[in-house]
């Protein structure tokens, strides 16, 4: 199926997408800051169920932490293509996304054809 390039009025949607999730991607990587502190593995004051809880919790916070930079990296990559006037076109065809598609996922860069 063939799409046509995105509107203006699209554009402008999928861009305020982008920015208010780049937003709420700082803020996760602060929260997550907070969350990867070093454990403390004095067996005097942590109990060792305690210290592997704690350890469990870090690299939990380690791998959101990760996940939300490469989110980041990915928002502004799509932003960058809306400045370059290749947003919501396939990397790997050339044919125009679906705008369902990027509605769901605005960060992505293949069509669903070229997904699987």
């Amino acid at each position: 199926m063939t799409f046509k390039p995105l509107t203006a009025s699209q554009l402008i949607r999928f861009k305020q997408q982008l920015l208010d999730l780049k937003k709420d991607c700082q803020q996760d990587l602060m929260d997550d800051n907070q969350s990867t502190d070093i454990v403390n593995l004095d067996q005097q004051s942590v109990g060792r169920l305690s210290r592997m809880d704690a350890m469990q919790n870090q690299q939990m916070a380690l791998e959101s932490k990760r996940r939300s930079q490469l989110q980041r990296i990915a928002i502004e990559k799509a932003l960058k293509r809306m400045e370059n006037g290749s947003y919501g076109c396939c990397e790997d065809c050339d044919e125009w996304i679906n705008p369902k598609r990027l509605e769901i996922n605005p960060t992505t860069t293949l069509c669903i054809e070229c997904a699987d």
